[in-house]
């Protein structure tokens, strides 16, 4: 990346590194050097910095809270696009008194749980414990325990192919399994979720008890990107894999956890090449066990120099 394009790009972006390595970002702990990795201040900024990308046919890809995330040790050639700035997260009712709560794409899930939790408002219990950002969670429509982000947004708003900033209602959204099917090139600046008035007891109770059921379940004393593979129609991913006998399984520092098959954890040194390697072992195994292909959950971007 030459010098005046890095210098475009700190003129649009503000907070912007160069040959920035990525590993210290993603939740799994791997990944190469981005050429650039951009921290726009507010929407404004990430419009000019995603503007620019387009204009000089720069590749850019934004990031939330860098879970469900696999960055290649050969790093990405272009610009990321970090989305931690845009984190307000806040309580709003309607004329009628409903609540509603407003968050940022880059808030952590989290604090949005948090606050409705605060409030005794009830639907978004099932959020406690993934890790993700806001933006991130509806993208992929994260769900758990029988529900989904999809059963709680109101609207998101969005970037779109065009540089525009819009609001899209829930009835026009197109959401499936793990998916939010968007235009290319749009990307997720907000959303608004809609609760119901609960009891505020019952609600912290709810999320307590999720959260023990993830510490019971979940490998949460390594790094890791979550859930790596979709569940299949009707059949937990990670009871494929345990059947197929992988459980365990190490390619240097990275391993299909002991705990739960459908998390890979590290270690504490694995490489991106580690990961992807397992990723793939673990595929042809269940492939060859049980006739299923699975599909990654986690995105896993960039690649070769």
């Amino acid at each position: 990346m030459d010098a005046r394009l890095r210098d475009e790009l700190k003129a649009v972006a503000g907070e912007i590194l160069f040959d920035e390595p990525l590993a210290a970002y993603t939740s799994m702990g791997v990944g190469g050097k981005a050429d650039a990795l951009a921290f726009p201040a507010d929407e404004e900024a990430l419009g000019r910095t995603v503007a620019l990308c387009r204009e000089r046919g720069i590749d850019w890809f934004p990031a939330g809270n860098w879970t469900n995330l696999i960055v290649a040790d050969a790093g990405w050639r272009g610009v990321v696009v970090a989305l931690k700035n845009l984190r307000q997260v806040k309580l709003v009712r309607d004329a009628g008194g409903e609540a509603r709560i407003e968050a940022g794409a880059g808030a952590p899930l989290a604090e949005a749980v948090a606050l409705a939790a605060r409030e005794g408002l009830t639907g978004l219990e099932f959020g406690a414990g993934i890790p993700g950002s806001v933006g991130g969670a509806v993208r992929m429509n994260a769900g758990a325990f029988g529900r989904e982000m999809k059963d709680v947004v109101e609207s998101v708003r969005l970037l779109d192919d065009s540089g525009c900033f819009r609001e899209a209602a829930r009835q026009d959204l197109s959401f499936a399994y793990r998916n939010l099917d968007l235009p290319p090139g749009s990307v997720i600046t907000g959303a608004r979720f809609r609760l119901e008035e609960g009891d505020g007891a019952a609600v912290r109770g709810r999320i307590a008890e999720i959260m023990a059921l993830r510490r019971q379940k979940h490998p949460l004393e390594h790094r890791s990107a979550g859930s790596i593979f979709k569940n299949p129609r009707g059949i937990p991913a990670g009871r494929l894999i345990e059947e197929a006998g992988v459980k365990g399984t190490r390619i240097g520092d990275a391993q299909v956890s002991e705990k739960h098959g459908n998390f890979i954890v590290n270690l504490g040194k694995a490489q991106a090449g580690d990961v992807l390697a397992l990723i793939e072992l673990v595929r042809e195994r269940v492939r060859e066990k049980t006739g299923v292909t699975l599909e990654t959950e986690v995105r896993i971007v960039g690649g070769a120099s």
